[in-house]
């Protein structure tokens, strides 16, 4: 080493508590995870501290929680629904764009019939979400331990556990708001603001996968005019991010134009004969639950932090889109995860706001918050993620100090309906194939096999091959508009929602099976088969009769 640097001028570090230094310089004394994120976000600017291991950590985490439960109890109803329209690929189905169904199809085609591969996707959807609450923390000019707090919150909230466990739509929406979300937050901040085409296509695929993206757009539209930002609006790229968004959306758009716009009517069946009507305090309840009681102070804090902190002046306008968000759900009476989406946004804001609390108390929040969030994540995980026993789960339900969020008129089994709708389907379509391969070798090659909701009748598609059995018909939603194919009706094996009122149609009716399954949902924990035939018409002429539409 030359003589030169033995003497140069000592460098200079910023000023540290005595506490800390010893800690640091005591390799015996080790610290948790909160209170070395929190140290890291106090290191001197001139040393920015790489979070990235701790968020791939988390995400990580997120994963593996969610393989830890993925075949434990089966398909959910509306996944064997999603897997049956990725066989009729079309540009709208009654009930939903396109997306799901794409994903589905293309899980098919890259895995086959594996309930991993079918369930993938979402997982690595709410991998992603996880990261990208982290990434917009740090947008939101928050430091390790915000993001590190965000990213926690997301991995344990339960509702996101559930939801990102199998496949659904609302696995995948969240990403999109937040996606959206983020690209804003940068103009906001000055960035180019040709970000916003690319608002746009995430907007546009968004509606490919759900129309209350529409809502999303609309809140953050009503949420930088509230907060002064109307010129970001007047951008002639903004205008061009609504045309691309428009031109992505079409297609689905003209597909419900020539049906009859069947949203709307899915829409208002689902208000008037499914949706549980529910109070505002029992609607702001519920969001509590569906994130971890124990987790909203972060939530909250986010709230205030971008309401009143100076610091969160610039992003303002993400909590007149949360409350834009919440309003509109309210008004139209839907059900209460829909604000879902609108979370993770506010989430990266509480981690700010816990960072920037000064003070002694300030260290002792960001000691006992994350241990909170944990703790609360890890009781409600076995409600989120099917990992135990059904009759160890039930115990354990029962023990807890709130009860299950009921989003349905009809969802009064004693599991969630999360869960009840995962059961049934396997021994179901087994019991079916049994009184089909009973008939008459003749007769089976007419026999239709007609479930009584879209649930009953995709485990018929999904099972079926396996078991010798033709496709199923069914009345519900996407299901009549695939129509009767080419039965008559003369033979007709009807079983489940319903079953015995179609009975009504025909003059020979035989009850063949009758399948319990008690920790089903209702229209399940029963279910009977019945052999029909001698209709009182053709069964093409009756089919308008089994439309279902909710």
């Amino acid at each position: 080493m030359p003589f030169a640097t033995l003497h140069q001028k000592p460098r200079t570090y910023p000023a540290r508590p005595a506490t800390e230094y010893c800690r640091s310089r005591n390799p015996c004394e080790k610290m948790s995870v909160a209170e070395s994120v929190e140290f890291a976000s106090k290191k001197s600017v001139a040393r920015p501290v790489n979070t990235a291991p701790i968020i791939a950590a988390l995400a990580a985490t997120k994963l593996a929680v969610q393989f830890a439960g993925i075949r434990n109890y089966g398909f959910f109803r509306d996944e064997l629904y999603y897997l049956a329209c990725g066989q009729h690929l079309a540009w709208g189905y009654i009930d939903q764009p396109p997306l799901v169904a794409v994903v589905a199809w293309l899980a098919r085609h890259l895995f086959g019939d594996s309930i991993v591969g079918v369930r993938l996707f979402p997982i690595l959807a709410g991998t992603a979400i996880v990261a990208l609450t982290a990434v917009l923390a740090r947008e939101l000019d928050g430091g390790p331990f915000a993001q590190f707090l965000a990213a926690l919150t997301l991995l344990f909230a339960p509702a996101y556990l559930a939801f990102d466990g199998f496949l659904s739509m609302n696995a995948f929406e969240p990403l999109f708001w937040l996606l959206c979300a983020w690209l804003v937050v940068r103009i906001v901040k000055g960035a180019s603001p040709l970000l916003w085409l690319a608002f746009g296509l995430v907007a546009g695929i968004g509606l490919e996968n759900k129309h209350t993206m529409l809502a999303f757009g609309f809140a953050v539209v009503i949420g930088l005019i509230l907060s002064g930002k109307t010129h970001l609006l007047m951008s002639r790229w903004a205008w061009l991010a609504a045309g691309i968004a428009l031109v992505i959306f079409a297609p689905n758009l003209i597909w419900e134009a020539r049906h009859g716009w069947p949203q709307i009517e899915v829409v208002r069946n689902a208000r008037e004969f499914k949706n549980v009507a529910v109070s505002p305090w029992r609607f702001i309840g519920e969001q509590i639950l569906f994130l971890d009681p124990l987790a909203f102070p972060v939530w909250l804090g986010g709230l205030i932090w971008l309401l009143v902190a100076p610091g969160g002046k610039q992003f303002r306008f993400l909590a007149f889109a949360y409350f834009v968000v919440m309003a509109v759900v309210m008004a139209f009476g839907e059900k209460t995860y829909y604000p879902l989406p609108a979370y993770p946004m506010i989430i990266a804001a509480g981690g700010v706001a816990f960072e920037r609390i000064d003070g002694p108390g300030g260290r002792l929040f960001r000691k006992v918050v994350p241990s909170l969030v944990i703790a609360g994540g890890l009781a409600g995980l076995p409600l989120a993620v099917p990992l135990l026993p059904i009759p160890i789960l039930l115990r354990y339900s029962h023990a807890l100090p709130f009860t299950q969020v009921k989003t349905e008129r009809d969802s009064t089994a004693q599991l969630s309906q999360l869960y009840g709708d995962m059961l049934p389907w396997q021994d179901i379509a087994g019991r079916v194939a049994t009184v089909y391969h009973a008939l008459p070798v003749t007769e089976q090659s007419n026999c239709a096999i007609l479930g009584g909701n879209y649930g009953e009748a995709g485990a018929i598609d999904y099972y079926g091959p396996s078991l010798r059995l033709p496709k199923a018909i069914s009345g519900h939603n996407s299901y009549y508009d695939w129509g009767p194919r080419n039965y008559t009706g003369a033979c007709v094996i009807i079983f489940g929602e319903r079953a015995a009122q179609y009975t009504q149609y025909f003059s020979d009716v035989h009850l063949a099976d009758t399948i319990v399954n008690p920790d089903a949902m209702p229209a399940e924990q029963a279910v009977q088969v019945f052999v029909c035939r001698k209709p009182i018409a053709l069964l093409s002429t009756l089919w308008p009769r089994f439309r279902m539409v909710i």
